[in-house]
């Protein structure tokens, strides 16, 4: 867990905000005005809130911006008791979300495993959300097709079939259990930062600071576990219909990193459009897996656009 103050030369200047209601000590940042729209911004694998440092500031100058960072990551803990499965952090965003901060008329902005956690916090609270702005993730609502494109995405995938390779040959826990020291690697390589300009020494430490240890790593650890080796007794229930035909309305949009080889294009715009088959789709060709990093101008004008004309 990264210390509180931390500020990484002063490139995260937020103040943290942290709240237990889900069993854990869960950080988060809550900043703009109190009485305006919020948009939550959620992080996937293997960031924290951090991803999102250049856009909240120009946000928050109009509007309520909320950044948690999910078990195991950034300033939150890792507990021991956990088996830091999609749901759990999915039931950790709701506890936060609807029950700690009551929030209603939410911009869900999400990226990598924050789409599939964002999506399941709104099958439970269609009510509570306004939009869907996605950015190389996924929004699995069980429509048909959509297991098959991520099968397939699987197969396809850098980040999978080295994790599938690693899983197999008993190296995954090996190597992202020693993620202080890996993940940024992978992130460059297996991911794809399409701008390495921006790799400093202060962004390589912001990344990999949390993890200290094997103990610090479960988090980074069962994300790809869960994909290349999953529990058949874990596995999600169907989502309800209603709540699927009542995301399907919301407003949404699909801004793709063209170089992402983690989630690749030829199957993520696919799997969007079997639930926006109408919606937009701003594709940014010099870009891989971490829009925010790669292109945070144009992240933030297309999201700023979207918010205006929905």
């Amino acid at each position: 867990m990264i210390d509180a103050t931390e500020t990484f030369d002063g490139t995260w200047p937020f103040a943290a905000s942290f709240t237990e209601a889900a069993g854990f000590r869960q950080h988060y940042i809550d900043v703009g005005p109190r009485d305006a729209e919020p948009i939550v911004l959620l992080h996937g694998e293997p960031t924290w809130g951090y991803l999102w440092r250049h856009l909240i500031g120009p946000l928050s100058r109009t509007r309520r911006v909320i950044v948690p960072d999910h078990m195991g990551f950034g300033k939150s803990a890792t507990p021991a008791d956990r088996d830091y499965l999609a749901v759990e952090h999915v039931d950790n965003l709701d506890v936060l979300l609807a029950h700690e901060l009551d929030l209603t008329g939410i911009t869900l902005v999400m990226h990598d495993w924050g789409g599939p956690i964002g999506t399941g916090f709104a099958l439970r609270h269609p009510d509570r959300v306004a939009r869907i702005f996605a950015t190389n993730t996924v929004v699995p609502l069980g429509l048909p097709g959509y297991d098959e494109l991520m099968a397939a995405n699987i197969a396809d995938s850098s980040w999978f079939r080295w994790a599938a390779a690693a899983h197999a040959d008993g190296t995954l826990e090996q190597i992202l259990g020693n993620a202080g020291s890996t993940v940024c690697h992978l992130m460059l390589a297996l991911q794809t930062i399409a701008r390495p300009e921006i790799i400093t020494p202060t962004w390589v430490r912001a990344y990999s600071s949390h993890f200290t240890g094997p103990a610090e790593c479960r988090g980074v650890l069962r994300f790809p576990q869960q994909l290349v080796a999953p529990d058949p007794n874990a596995a999600p229930a169907a989502p309800n219909p209603e709540a699927v035909a009542a995301l399907c309305a919301k407003p949404a949009i699909l801004v793709e990193g063209m170089r992402d080889t983690a989630l690749l294009p030829r199957h993520i715009i696919p799997a969007f459009r079997l639930a926006y088959p109408h919606a937009p789709i701003i594709e940014l060709p010099h870009s891989g897996h971490f829009t925010p990093e790669d292109a945070p101008h144009e992240l933030l004008a297309a999201l700023e656009l979207f918010l205006h004309s929905s």
